[in-house]
């Protein structure tokens, strides 16, 4: 695609313009201009039992241009879409943090701003993405970097080639757009993800993917898209296992959920990223007993419990035994555990043994 022109135009371009379109139609007929978004919250959020994920429903909400209480989100939502169809005409890529800035004025003839923070710019974004029915990354928008890689895998990413294997300390920077890379070797048995960097780290030091015909994935925290769409990418077009290590904490339950599930606030694009075959490897109730992990326990917060109870009324987990069973454990212990409480047994305690041992035995929540 050339600069400042689009061969035939692409559909998210075209999804703009014919949302622009729809707007002026109405104009025309002296209508009151407005925008149907299908709502995005847990009132509009069903787990589908058959494909095992979270589903976004068909309720929807018209936002009106003039309407005390839509005309400012209705003018975000034009404004966001005009920063978007510029950078598709222009065939280049923005930051979350790009577009705030692109969009933040102030409205002429008034104190009002377009946007205040970043978080309504975003919002925006996401409704964009139900009402285009194209992902923000194919709208040109992208978020921060945020993980790391390594494996015996080489890549093409805009005509480069990549080791896996060979990128240092670092690994692979995972970037926030994974749709366009073409995997030229993929050699693993399965995948790893964890939460933490330093656990990547420490694996990565440690040579663990090298040594287990694996590849090593982490982000620091919640999983990014990027991240979740490469795992579902890798797991399904290489038939490979994904096995996520988190601490053990109502959080880190959390974060194999919405890997497994999808989120609720990403329910419109659960098919691109939940992987509902994911297992759970670690750290459960069974590990802090068989490792003697007890001194190194962190008590509950409220904060904590309140999560895990939102956790144990979820439908995918309210009739699961084995979750339940979990859930109950760290209630009843009334304490969370971090994966480097692993290190009092050794630094590389959890390459050399735990890891290795449960991956044989197969020592799964799913």
């Amino acid at each position: 695609m050339s600069k400042g022109k689009t061969k035939g135009k692409n559909k998210p371009l075209l999804r703009l313009e014919e949302l622009g379109k729809d707007i002026l139609k109405q104009i025309k007929k002296k209508k009151n201009p407005e925008i149907a978004v299908p709502i995005r919250a847990l009132s509009n959020v069903e787990f589908d039992e058959k494909s095992k994920t979270v589903r976004l429903g068909n309720k929807i909400s018209a936002r009106y241009f003039f309407h005390i209480a839509h005309a400012k989100k209705f003018l975000q939502t034009l404004e966001v879409a005009e920063a978007s169809h510029g950078l598709l005409k222009e065939d280049k890529h923005a930051s979350l943090r790009d577009v705030f800035y692109m969009v933040k004025r102030t409205i002429p003839g008034t104190k009002v701003n377009v946007v205040d923070e970043q978080s309504e710019s975003d919002s925006v974004i996401e409704d964009l993405e139900l009402i285009t029915s194209n992902s923000r990354e194919q709208l040109n928008i992208n978020a921060n970097k945020n993980g790391s890689v390594a494996g015996e895998v080489i890549i093409e990413d805009k005509g480069d080639k990549i080791d896996w294997g060979k990128l240092g300390s670092g690994g692979w920077s995972i970037p926030s757009n994974v749709e366009n890379i073409k995997f030229k070797k993929v050699k693993a048995k399965y995948i790893l993800y964890m939460e933490k960097a330093a656990v990547w780290e420490r694996l990565h030091e440690d040579k663990f993917w090298k040594k287990q015909n694996c590849i090593i994935m982490s982000s620091q925290g919640q999983t990014t898209r990027g991240i979740r769409r490469l795992l579902q990418r890798l797991g399904s077009e290489y038939k490979l296992p994904i096995y996520v290590l988190t601490d053990y904490d109502a959080y880190g339950f959390y974060i194999y959920s919405v890997i497994k599930y999808g989120s609720i606030n990403l329910a419109h694009i659960s098919e691109k990223m939940a992987i509902p075959s994911v297992k759970f490897l670690g750290i459960t109730s069974e590990d802090i007993e068989k490792y003697k992990l007890q001194k190194h326990l962190i008590k509950l917060k409220d904060h904590d419990l309140s999560r895990l109870k939102q956790l144990k009324e979820y439908a995918w987990f309210k009739d699961n035994k084995a979750w339940q069973k979990e859930f109950a454990a760290m209630k009843k212990m009334g304490a969370k555990a971090e994966i480097q409480a692993l290190s009092s047994r050794g630094i590389s305690f959890i390459s050399e043994k735990y890891l290795p041992e449960k991956i044989k035995d197969k020592e799964f929540l799913d």
